[in-house]
Order: structure tokens, then sequence, then C-alpha cells
């Protein structure tokens, strides 16, 4: 699991300083990269190799509202790869009350510079072994 932190910013908030709905779907973005980042698989590296993650899904559960200026957590982690595909697990928590504030996912599909699908064990083993490894340190 990785932890990425943010507080977010006056333009992320409405007028009673109440975090919008889809600034969390930016923030899982965030997490997600960060998370990539710590496994030095940085989504360059991805794209260097012709590799891109469209998201084929995403599920956001709002438990609690953020707010302006707090000290945000957005904790990442992979539920699943398959070489195709890869989710994405979120937990967007308030630092200061250790509350979870926001539950989340996203389902990734490796495609190829053409869009197609791609098996990243058949194209890209060193990046698949690296990913699984994860999972399987995770289970």
């Amino acid at each position: 699991m990785n932890e990425a932190y943010i507080r977010p910013r006056y333009q992320e908030t409405d007028q009673m300083g109440v975090v919008y709905h889809s600034n969390y779907i930016v923030w899982f973005e965030v997490g997600r990269t960060a998370y990539f980042r710590e496994l030095e698989l940085p989504y360059t590296l991805f794209e260097e190799r012709g590799v891109y993650l469209p998201v084929v899904e995403v599920n956001c559960r709002y438990l609690y509202p953020a707010h302006y200026d707090e000290r945000i957590g957005i904790r990442t982690r992979v539920t699943e790869f398959s070489g195709v595909r890869v989710r994405f697990v979120y937990d967007i928590v308030n630092l200061d009350t250790d509350k979870v504030l926001v539950k989340g996912y996203t389902l990734h599909a490796f495609v190829g510079r053409e869009g197609r699908p791609i098996n990243l064990y058949k194209k890209h083993p060193d990046l698949a072994k690296k990913i699984a490894g994860v999972l399987e340190n995770d289970a």
C-alpha cells in the first residue's frame, strides 16, 4: 500500500468549504501515480514502451466530506492484476481523525499505442512481474 498526501485547495471546494465530489476521482490518480512511482514504475516508463492504462471502470463511495486545507491521505493498493487489467483500490482519509472519508476503485486495461488490449505478461514481463509481486506481497 502507498499513501500520498494532499491538502484540498480552495478551488476544489464549494462555498461551504466542502470538497466537490469529482475531485476525489482526480485524487485517485494522485494516489495511483504515487503508487507506481514507489514501485519505480512511473507512467512515463509505460508510455516509453507504448503501454497505456485507460480507466475502464470507476467507483466512488462518499462516506464523509473532506474540507478545505485538511490533511488528507490517499491510501492506494492493487487488489487485482491479470496482465490485461489492473484494479486499484483507494481510501481517502482525514489524517487528523483517521476517518475514512471516501472509498473507491479504478479498473484499468493495458493497451498498446493503437488502443488495443495487450497482455503485459507477454509484451513486457518485467513490468508484469513487478506488479504481480506487489499483489502477492499484499495477500
